[in-house]
């Protein structure tokens, strides 16, 4: 029987909608070391339906803008990567042509993290867990009652 989440991927997979896939991944392999699982073409072989990228433990979707099959897809997106090294992570992204948002610095919550932008809009978050510190928020949470609710 089919697994409902398939093996390698995690409960929540990124989709990111590009003009010119082949190339976005092809920087992504530069920038973050990505690693290309799958491909499928349209049928002129121009644009990517669907690819498949891993980057560290994680698999990020990923196509070409589509108008007819997805008309109102986002073009951009923010995510937060998890690469060991953060000043090594920064560099290699930098050399690959990414766009300097934020060099590496330390974080009052433990990770060291820099920001940089790639040619297609996505933000890229790159960061290192370095220390665990101090929990600073104590307490329950509190819930604001959902909307309509009236007592």
């Amino acid at each position: 029987m089919a697994k409902a989440i398939p093996e390698g991927l995690h409960s929540v997979t990124p989709a990111l909608t590009v003009e010119g896939c082949a190339e976005a991944i092809e920087t992504w392999k530069k920038a973050f070391g990505a690693e290309e699982m799958m491909r499928a073409a349209d049928p002129s072989g121009k644009k990517i339906w669907h690819a498949t990228v891993r980057i560290g433990d994680s698999v990020i979707f990923c196509n070409d803008y589509s108008p007819e099959m997805t008309p109102n897809a986002p073009k951009q997106a923010r995510l937060w990567i998890y690469l060991g090294d953060v000043d090594k992570a920064f560099q290699r992204a930098k050399d690959a042509g990414l766009k300097v948002v934020m060099p590496p610095g330390d974080m009052f919550w433990g990770d060291r993290i820099s920001e940089v932008h790639d040619r297609w809009g996505n933000q890229w978050v790159i960061a290192q867990h370095v220390k665990d510190p101090v929990r600073f928020i104590r307490g329950p949470v509190s819930r604001a009652p959902a909307s309509g609710n009236r007592a």
